[in-house]
């Protein structure tokens, strides 16, 4: 059984705390975290696919090899992107200034960065940083904002979740409102758990997890030099350690699925100028694949985004958005239904009142179902509309 928690946030498992402190790097508020387990934890991450990759992505690889870590050390307002050897030098030196502050090896130490590409880390600041972090039990909440870059509010999760033996515990936190698109978008991702978990079991449960929750949303169609999720499994709730195939391996990986999802899609609500949540269910696809092509298409198309804020029900723009997905597609099966109005049946448009369904667009949930009749494939992307403030925030993101 799964349990959401409320106020949950990256140190509700046993043994987690957490702090943040502002250091300078971006213009007010908390810019510098930490995430550290008494004890050491199995490891695991999904990195973006973009073949420009942050040198905190690069660092975090290499001590992730062993499948452990400890801790996380998290800055933004910086990218520490594209800058090179100096970047990379920068990036491990934060891992080993944490590390002797807690006491631990620096490859048990992982980074990430988030914020303005191409700009050198200013290192000073993050040292001083590091000093003033005071780790709490309760740190989690500060953590989440510390991440914050043009997120409007910080985004978390927690649940719990009864195992055979025991009850283990699943926190996490995420920013992200911009450069948001499947294979990752800009976002990081931090999770925590008190299971005890094989590590390579770890690593398979999370791309899972990032494949239904992460890699379904998308804000604006740009993917990120620094898109990282990382977990950190420490043990301390007693379980019997769970493998592929083990009895509680299912009932964990949906928990870890769960808080995934729910940061997900605090992700896309907080998008850059949005003001609708969207979500696109297909149904029918001749695979999950399939689904999965088709559902990010729609949510991830402009025109069906600016048509939605715009209460505009446009299903052309929809269903021109499946056809170029490379899912198997026969225009004369598909249906069309926005928020249980049924604007296309079988391929044939339908009679429908258009200031009802612009009604319905006007709601700040809005739920696309796309049904392909071609299968039994299904899957769920999620996303935002697209306004005017998203183009006043990202034509001054530097200025």
């Amino acid at each position: 059984m799964i349990e959401l928690l409320s106020d949950g946030s990256v140190t509700s498992p046993k043994g987690f705390l957490a702090g943040a402190t502002y250091c300078g790097i971006k213009t007010g508020g908390q810019d510098l975290s930490i995430v550290f387990s008494e004890v050491p934890c199995a490891a695991a991450a999904v990195f973006t696919t973009n073949k420009v990759k942050a040198v905190p992505i690069l660092v975090s690889q290499e001590h992730l090899a062993d499948g452990r870590a400890q801790a996380i050390v998290v800055n933004s307002g910086n990218a520490n992107a594209c800058t090179g050897d100096d970047g990379y030098a920068k990036a491990a030196e934060t891992t080993r200034m944490v590390a002797e502050k807690l006491g631990i090896a620096s490859a048990d130490v992982l980074v990430a960065s988030t914020g303005v590409i191409g700009v050198p880390l200013p290192i000073e600041k993050i040292r001083a940083g590091i000093q003033n972090v005071v780790l709490k039990r309760d740190g989690g909440h500060q953590a989440a904002l510390g991440i914050m870059t043009t997120d409007t509010h910080p985004k978390e999760a927690a649940c719990s979740v009864a195992l055979g033996n025991a009850t283990v515990t699943i926190g996490g936190m995420a920013k992200g409102a911009g450069m948001i698109h499947p294979n990752m978008a800009t976002m990081l991702g931090f999770i925590t758990s008190d299971a005890l978990v094989e590590p390579s079991f770890l690593q398979a449960a999370l791309r899972r997890a990032v494949d239904v929750s992460f890699n379904m949303i998308s804000v604006d169609g740009d993917t990120s030099t620094n898109d990282t999720v990382l977990v950190l499994a420490n043990g301390l709730a007693g379980n019997e350690v769970l493998r592929e195939g083990s009895a509680d391996a299912e009932a964990f990986e949906n928990g870890l699925q769960r808080v995934a999802t729910s940061l997900a899609q605090a992700v896309v609500r907080d998008g850059e100028g949005a003001t609708k949540f969207i979500e696109v269910r297909v149904a029918g696809a001749a695979s999950v694949a399939d689904a999965r092509l088709a559902a990010r298409a729609v949510v991830g198309s402009n025109l069906v985004k600016a048509a939605v804020y715009g209460s505009d029900p446009n299903w052309g723009r929809i269903l021109a958005a499946v056809g170029y997905s490379n899912a198997e597609v026969d225009p004369g099966l598909v249906d069309i239904i926005i928020g249980g109005v049924a604007l296309m049946r079988a391929g044939r448009i339908q009679p429908f009142d258009k200031a009802q369904v612009s009604s319905i667009l006007r709601q700040p949930d809005v739920f696309i179902d796309v049904d392909l009749h071609l299968g039994q494939g299904a899957s769920t992307a999620w996303g935002c509309d697209l306004t005017e403030q998203y183009v006043v925030i990202n034509s001054e993101y530097t200025t």
